[in-house]
């Protein structure tokens, strides 16, 4: 089914190039859909930032999206869907869906001894543990802060030796739990999938939550007669740190070099915005 709602992006946002892991799947699983990326580049890493900041970051990013008139919203963003979903819930009237639930909800389909890797915002909100044990009490639960990852990830440092000797300190505790399933708590981290790959046992089965997160943005956008069947714009790419930065880093995983923009967010409603371009 297609309305002129339909026609309007999906927006998506991370603090970097983490969420391409999401926009990779929006790909794959919404081919028609037209997407409005943006990357929070001014200000990461988040998953080291105090709450009450996430929170600011994440109003501020919501209000801009609003106006840029997207009919959904998916927070690509672990530290963000822990600690500000409540408040986007209630002060947007747009659907929003976060990473949390469809992570935790693939993975007490998966297994029962079920590790997280997460920034030290997510692990400490607890909100992979809590949902996880919300849909089966039966589960066991261990979650690692990983600081370095992301700055790691968006040095592009991923094949770096220092990466392997980082995450392997990282992994030991979850390995010596014999966990049977790993959820990759920042949409960052499956970027460093060859890397996490080569450490962990055979037997653990990782989980990334971009995967569910869409196809649950699937299902949401069927309900409400959202989607949108004919072709798909080009994908717009906003950031607010520097666009060339962002453009070299991620044409690796996008294959083509993006066209970015640098935008300035408004704090409050109806604030003018800043474009810079870069081709």
């Amino acid at each position: 089914m297609t309305t002129d709602s339909g026609q309007k992006r999906i927006g998506i946002f991370d603090s970097g190039v983490g969420g391409l892991t999401v926009l990779t799947q929006l790909y794959q699983q919404l081919p028609n859909e037209s997407i409005l990326y943006f990357g929070d580049t001014a200000r990461l890493p988040y998953g080291t930032r105090a709450a009450s900041e996430i929170v600011h970051f994440v109003r501020e990013i919501m209000t801009w999206l609003v106006e840029q008139d997207v009919k959904m919203v998916i927070m690509a963003c672990n530290t963000s869907s822990a600690l500000a979903m409540e408040m986007v819930q209630a002060e947007f009237d747009i659907p929003v869906l976060g990473v949390i639930l469809p992570g935790a909800q693939a993975a007490v389909q998966q297994g029962k001894r079920i590790g997280v890797i997460a920034t030290p915002a997510t692990a400490a909100s607890n909100a992979y543990r809590n949902a996880i044990l919300e849909m089966d009490a039966d589960c066991r639960v261990w979650q690692i802060s990983c600081p370095a990852f992301v700055p790691l990830v968006e040095q592009n440092r991923i094949h770096d030796p220092y990466t392997y000797e980082v995450a392997r300190e990282y992994l030991a505790p979850l390995i010596q739990q014999h966990i049977d399933t790993l959820i990759y708590g920042c949409t960052h981290y499956p970027l460093l999938a060859p890397v996490l790959g080569s450490l962990l046992p055979a037997g653990v089965k990782p989980i990334d939550p971009a995967v569910r997160v869409v196809a649950a943005a699937a299902r949401e956008l069927e309900v409400l007669g959202l989607r949108n069947s004919g072709a798909a714009l080009p994908t717009r790419f906003c950031v607010s740190g520097p666009p060339q930065q962002f453009a070299d880093l991620s044409v690796q995983w996008l294959g083509c070099t993006p066209a970015v923009e640098k935008i300035f967010l408004p704090t409050v409603v109806g604030s003018p915005v800043s474009l810079e371009s870069v081709e």
